[in-house]
């Protein structure tokens, strides 16, 4: 019995420990991990990707989610945040902001890193000011690059 007992706690901390390990993304299309480059950018995935960025519920929703957690944070001082809380608050930052963006992002004990592309070079330049703004974030490191659209070729 005791056996059976270890067994199953160590099976729901192993998932709980695989289940907690997803990287906040602003597409699906987003790089899985900071290490990894962003892909090639379509056109038809810019379209896609920037028709839900910026409708309006969309940016309702992501603006909503950023005031509550605003609200639900107010603990005072330099609190610490908990990491996939604080990179799930700049990924939303990051996409009601930065249109068509393909980015992932992490966060550990308050330094954030980005990385994953944009369309161009000044939506590459807000992402630390953006990232900044979120309560918790000490330092912000952007390994995204900019990666204009390429036009669809037919196969």
């Amino acid at each position: 019995m005791k056996k059976i007992t270890l067994l199953l706690l160590s099976s729901i901390l192993l998932l709980g420990t695989v289940a907690c390990d997803n990287n906040a993304k602003t597409s699906s299309n987003a790089p899985d991990s900071p290490a990894e480059s962003g892909k090639v950018v379509t056109d038809k995935t810019v379209q896609t990707d920037k028709k839900d960025a910026t409708s309006q519920v969309r940016r309702d929703q992501l603006n909503a989610d950023i005031r509550a957690r605003e609200q639900r944070n107010l603990t005072g001082g330099g609190a610490d945040r908990a990491n996939a809380d604080l990179a799930s608050e700049v990924r939303s930052k990051l996409e009601a902001n930065i249109p068509a963006g393909q980015l992932t992002v992490t966060a550990k004990d308050g330094a954030v890193v980005v990385s994953g592309t944009v369309q161009i070079q000044e939506q590459l330049n807000k992402i630390d000011s953006l990232a900044k703004q979120i309560k918790g974030v000490k330092s912000v490191k952007v390994l995204a690059r900019v990666s204009p659209s390429v036009p669809n070729e037919k196969r």
